[in-house]
């Protein structure tokens, strides 16, 4: 069956939220359940930006959840995912090991709850065949935390812009994500990190990022994967990681380009040079997320070239809008922060491109 979003509805409400009005935001009770990966603070208080009430949090692993309510004194810690489940919160937010995610989310949605998932949120096309059925049964939302867009104030700048037609019409991203997988002082990643069928592969778990940016800046509703591959170039004594991979998107909207890799030097100031190229018919932009190597101290950097000039943005002071209108979405069963559609379809692009992907080898 194919998957589609309604391009007129997509780019409306996108266009649409960008000039809500500032209101008090609504309040949602809201718990976690799985704290995996530390996406799970800056998912907590994006939704307590947005005028979320955090209850409760349960982890399989006691040391985690104490971890988390040092940062959120107001969580109880639950004796179990039941007692989540069975409570009277509205969200349950989850960075669970990412294959647990999906099932999570499941369960969630059939007590009649809402979900906010870290990325990757699915790590196989039968996890995302189930999560739609569940989904259109329940009506419940089951929402993907795309944070490398959500929550990068250069990206919600980038898409103001784009949506002004400051660029022309999209044709093309272009995404570079490379990554660090540890020091000295974070220690070696946990042991379901090495294991594929845990994390999904690299382009399901970090790739998400890109395609969920390739959908919303090109606005397409629809898209095919032209090519991917994958490699494990320097990590051979964990066989099923993988370090390398790359994939061209299509769509109907835009074409896109990703590269994701594990390989940002410990000499970088942070954990990866993450760069988004965004062509247009009229100019481009360039966003620098996280680090202006050699130039600019931070990150948020946005340099946009038209027919006119070429600019700097500084865009360390735009405010990040997904929690509020996730929130309000919650309230008023709307769809401002994601269109439902996007985010299964982001999740879709990248599950077909890992399956399909060719592996490729290195001459050593």
């Amino acid at each position: 069956m194919e998957h589609r979003l309604d391009r007129r509805e997509f780019l409306g409400v996108a266009g649409a939220a960008i000039l809500l009005p500032r209101m008090t935001p609504p309040s949602v009770r809201f718990s976690v359940i799985g704290l995996n990966h530390s996406h799970i603070t800056g998912m907590s208080r994006a939704v307590i930006r947005g005028g979320g009430e955090l209850v409760a949090v349960y982890a399989k692993e006691p040391e985690l959840a104490a971890a988390f309510v040092k940062d959120f004194p107001q969580a109880k810690v639950a004796r179990s995912e039941q007692e989540i489940l069975e409570s009277d919160v509205q969200l349950v937010l989850s960075a669970a090991i990412p294959d647990e995610r999906a099932p999570i989310g499941i369960r969630v949605m059939k007590h009649g709850k809402d979900y906010l998932s870290d990325k990757p949120g699915i790590t196989s096309l039968e996890q995302l065949a189930d999560v739609r059925r569940v989904q259109a049964e329940t009506k419940r939302i089951f929402s993907i935390l795309y944070s490398e867009r959500h929550e990068v104030r250069a990206a919600i700048k980038a898409g103001d812009l784009v949506q002004a037609g400051a660029i022309g019409k999209v044709v093309q991203t272009v995404n570079l994500a490379p990554h660090r997988i540890g020091n000295s002082e974070v220690g070696r990643r946990p042991e379901w990190f090495w294991h594929k069928s845990r994390y999904g592969g690299i382009l399901v778990d970090i790739g998400s990022h890109q395609a969920d940016q390739f959908l919303f800046y090109t606005g397409s509703t629809k898209a095919d994967v032209v090519s991917a591959q994958v490699g494990n170039v320097a990590h051979k004594d964990t066989p099923e990681f993988e370090d390398f991979g790359d994939m061209v998107f299509r769509g109907d909207g835009g074409t896109g380009y990703v590269r994701l890799d594990w390989f940002t030097p410990n000499g970088l100031s942070t954990w990866g040079d993450g760069r988004l190229t965004i062509l247009g018919t009229e100019g481009y932009i360039e966003l620098r997320k996280y680090v202006d190597i050699a130039g600019r101290p931070g990150g948020n950097h946005l340099f946009i070239v038209d027919g006119k000039e070429t600019r700097y943005i500084d865009c360390k002071d735009v405010e990040l809008p997904f929690g509020p209108r996730f929130v309000s979405d919650i309230v008023n069963r709307t769809e401002t922060a994601m269109p439902q559609a996007h985010t299964f379809l982001a999740m879709e692009l990248v599950l077909k491109a890992q399956k399909q992907a060719q592996t490729f080898t290195l001459r050593t």
